[in-house]
Formats: structure tokens, C-alpha cells, sequence
């Protein structure tokens, strides 16, 4: 394991050794400092530190664990000339991310009704491995979706054009090449669109329990005792096979243009080459692809509480708080020893968290900072914080993006043996509904970090503020 060094309560240091290019740094207090010694993922940390052009430190979250090349929780930014850009920066699901939505109810017009809601909810969003939605694309219209991103879906029918004012980068990454996506990949995406797959992602009904910054919390539209939904998906098989083209293409050049590395997964290739290009281009794409996937899920997902609830639109009042994306590589401008340098910033499983006074936060947030969204495991809690300057200035405006695991999903389904997960939830006061046991054993609270903990760290460390906590009500996972 590498070596460290604790900076204060929040941070830890790891000093540049052998082929490391910049320190790297993680994000931890003591209790999530233990966790690190039995996960490898600090290791990947130091990895990172070693590719080309970059610049700053390796970051980790205090949600890292174990991930393709790049940690889990990982945050790098390269020199847009100069540096590399890497499929394993960015992750598999490409731009999976999150979005939350306000209601106008609160928890007393929903407290019977909420078994009732979860089947519903579940009957109407498409869950699970490589189901199908009811939105067919092919031809024009899934090229539309890589490079319209979620006003396609609006397009579509299925939302608000005023969602997208609510949407990081509104909803479409710059850049976007659809024809750098192959045809496996367009033929897995034709049928996803609106579709949640499975894992970890969900559709979550939650109450807003507690705001710690009033002041957010009111520009944010939430107060307490509010009902909320969440939605977390991504990129679903088209993300994944553009990622899977583009590892191929990245070790190609890694081996023509003998770029020495300490793991085959970091492969890369310069952010400048036209194989580079042909990436970004590809992953724009994609990501616009997920930002549609997660306007067409929200569309689902309010039909199915109108539908349960027997309200109208009006008296729902569904509203887009923010939809912000976790696996993601992005050339932004930062302020590096001085001096503004044009970067190529990956975070995978890591959320954008922009301050106040930042252009790119919509317009009603600039004064608090950005809506930075982190869900926790289906049985604590989930939080909304608000972007810091310090992120600005320390981690290329980056946060946590959740929990973090804590047990492979193999170890959760074997810990979770002779367990009844969803009895156990219901006892806590949450409603489940999945495809089959093995997603909830996976997906139990004890395979996850606490999110509070994680949370406390970021606050702690000023990367972001703490505006309100949400309690899970009833979660549907694929």
C-alpha cells in the first residue's frame, strides 16, 4: 500500500514516488481512513498520478473504492494540449448521474397511498438488464438523442423545456460526434431511451427530513417534510460499448506511441490526437444520450405518481431541481498556479460542484452555488449540498457523488444470505421493489459507506455545504 501522510481532518497526502507525476490526495477522516486500508483503490490513486499532462494532484472522494484503471470517486485533470484523456477516467456507464425533482406534496398526501406508489412506479418505469422503453430510435432520431441530449426527449413529449435550463451543461454536452459511435453501440441504445437497467440505479420517492442552509434550501425550492423524487441512470449499453470501442483504440496508441504505464486500464491517448478527439467526441455523444434517458425517465416516473395519487399535473407540481452528471470527462477552464488553463477534467463517480457567481450554474442558483446531488444506500439518507468556492481552488470543482461501496456486490449477496432485505427495509419505514433478491442483496445499506460520513467530509473540508437531507420513502431498483 502506499504511503500517506494526514494533511488535517479531512485530507490525506500521498507523496509523488517512482513514475508519480503530481502527489495525489484523498479525502477522508479517520473512521474513512480505516476503510482505505482494506481497499486497493489508493493504490489506483497513485496510478493515475503517473499519466501524462496532468496537472495539480490525483484526487480521491471520500466515497473511493475500487474501479476500472481510475478509483471509483476519482477525480484527475489533465492539460487539454499536453495531457491524455482516458475511457477509465470516465467509467463503463458514461454521464451516469442524477436527478432531482420537487413536488408540491408533502409527506402527509402521501403516507397511505406509498405501497400503492411503489408498485405503480414500478409497473411503469422500465426496469432491468437490457430492457426496452417505449421510445423506439433508430436513424435520425437516436442520432438526434447523442446530440441533443435532453431537449430531444422534451422533443419527444416527455417533459418541460424548462427542465433544461435545471440540467448540467443544459442538458447536451458540447462536441458530441454521433457518427464517432459505432453501430453496436447505436443498435444497444435504439430501445434505452427512458429505461432505469439495473445495479445501483433507481427511482426513489423521498422526504426532505432536515435543511441546514436555508438560504440554499430556498433557491432550491425544498423545505421540509416535502416529497421528492430521484431518478439514477446513465448511458445504459450504449455508454458501455463506446467505452469498451474506445479502451480498444486507446491501446493501440498506448503500445504505438510507447506510453509507459502502471496499468493497462489507464489506457489513453492524448487529448489532442485524433484518436483523443474521436473519444471526446464519442463520449459527448453518449452523455447527451443519458441526459435524454433521464428526462424520458423523469416523464415515466410522473406519470406513475399521478396515476398512483389520482392528481393532476398541477397539484403534483413535478419540478427539476438539478440533473447533474457523475462519470464524465469535460474540458473546462480552471485556475492552476496562477494561472486559467484549459483542461480536460474526469470525474468518475464524482459530481461537478461549482460555486457561486460561476456562469455555468443556472442562473436562480448562482448566489448559493450550484445543487450538488449525492444518494446514499436505500436505507439512510441522501443529501443536497451546494457547491464551494475551495472546490474551485482544490479539486477542479468537484465532490463526492454517494456512498461509496464498501463490499463487492459478491460479497454483499453472500453476507446478505438467508436475509430478507426488503422485510428489513420495510421495518425502517421503505418501500422496495426490484427484479429479484440478488439486486437487493447487492444493493443493502451495509454494502455502502454511510452517507452522512461522507457528506460530513466534503462539508467539513469546504468542497461543498450541506443544504438538506432526504429520508428514502420507496425505492424501485432494476
Amino acid at each position: 500500500m502506499p504511503e500517506w501522510t494526514r494533511l488535517d481532518a479531512y485530507r490525506l497526502f500521498i507523496p509523488p514516488s517512482g513514475g508519480m507525476r503530481v502527489p495525489g490526495i484523498v479525502f477522508a477522516d479517520e473512521e474513512l481512513e480505516r476503510a482505505l486500508i482494506a481497499d486497493e483503490a489508493v493504490k489506483q490513486v497513485c496510478n493515475v498520478a503517473h499519466l501524462p499532462g496532468i496537472v495539480g494532484a490525483s484526487l480521491a472522494m471520500p466515497d473511493i473504492h475500487w474501479g476500472y484503471g481510475f478509483p471509483i470517486g476519482g477525480v484527475a485533470a489533465f492539460d487539454a494540449e499536453e495531457g491524455v484523456v482516458s475511457p477509465g477516467g470516465v467509467g463503463y456507464d458514461i454521464n451516469c448521474g442524477v436527478r432531482l425533482a420537487a413536488t408540491r406534496l408533502d409527506l402527509p398526501d402521501v403516507r397511505d397511498a406509498l405501497a400503492h406508489v411503489a408498485d405503480v412506479l414500478y409497473r411503469e418505469v422500465p426496469v432491468g438488464v437490457g430492457v426496452s422503453g417505449d421510445i423506439h430510435l433508430s436513424g435520425r432520431g437516436l442520432t438526434d438523442a447523442m446530440a441533443k441530449g435532453a431537449a430531444h426527449a422534451v422533443a419527444l413529449g416527455r417533459g418541460s423545456a424548462s427542465d433544461l435550463e435545471y440540467i448540467e451543461s443544459g442538458g447536451v454536452i458540447p462536441g458530441a460526434d454521433p457518427d464517432a459511435v459505432s453501430a453496436r453501440a447505436r443498435e444497444r441504445g435504439a430501445n434505452q431511451v427512458g429505461t432505469l437497467g439495473a445495479g445501483n440505479h433507481f427511482v426513489e420517492i423521498d422526504v426532505v427530513d432536515e435543511i441546514f442552509d436555508a438560504k440554499a434550501a430556498d433557491a432550491f425550492g425544498l423545505r421540509r417534510q416535502q416529497i421528492t423524487l430521484m431518478v439514477h441512470s446513465g448511458s445504459r449499453g450504449l455508454g458501455h460499448q463506446v467505452c469498451d470501442d474506445y479502451l480498444q483504440v486507446m491501446a493501440r496508441y498506448v503500445r504505438d506511441h510507447n506510453i509507459l504505464l502502471p496499468d493497462r486500464q489507464l489506457a489513453c491517448a492524448h487529448a489532442r490526437s485524433a484518436e483523443g478527439k474521436r473519444y471526446l467526441a464519442a463520449m459527448a455523444a453518449a452523455a447527451n444520450y443519458a441526459f435524454a434517458n433521464r428526462q424520458a425517465l423523469l416523464g415515466h416516473a410522473q406519470v406513475a405518481l399521478e396515476r398512483a395519487l389520482e392528481i393532476s399535473p398541477r397539484d403534483l407540481g413535478l419540478r427539476t431541481v438539478y440533473d447533474v452528471a457523475h462519470n464524465i470527462a469535460k474540458i473546462e477552464e480552471h485556475e492552476v498556479d496562477g494561472k486559467m488553463r484549459r483542461l480536460v477534467v474526469h470525474r468518475k463517480g464524482a459530481t461537478r460542484s461549482f460555486g457561486p457567481g460561476r456562469p455555468e450554474v443556472p442562473a436562480a442558483y448562482r448566489h448559493v452555488g450550484q445543487p450538488v446531488l449525492v444518494p446514499g444506500d436505500m436505507g439512510r439518507a441522501s443529501y443536497v449540498l451546494a457547491g464551494a468556492e475551495k472546490a474551485m481552488v482544490e479539486t477542479f470543482g468537484s465532490s463526492c457523488h454517494g456512498a461509496g461501496r464498501l463490499l463487492s456486490r459478491h460479497a454483499a449477496i453472500r453476507q446478505a444470505r438467508g436475509r430478507k432485505i426488503a422485510d428489513e427495509l420495510r421495518e425502517q419505514g421503505v418501500i422496495v421493489r426490484a427484479k429479484d433478491r440478488n439486486t437487493l442483496a447487492e444493493e443493502m445499506p451495509e454494502a455502502y459507506k454511510d452517507v452522512s460520513n461522507v457528506v460530513d467530509v466534503i462539508h467539513g473540508a469546504g468542497i461543498a455545504r450541506k443544504v438538506a437531507r432526504l429520508r428514502p420513502l420507496v425505492v424501485v431498483k432494476g
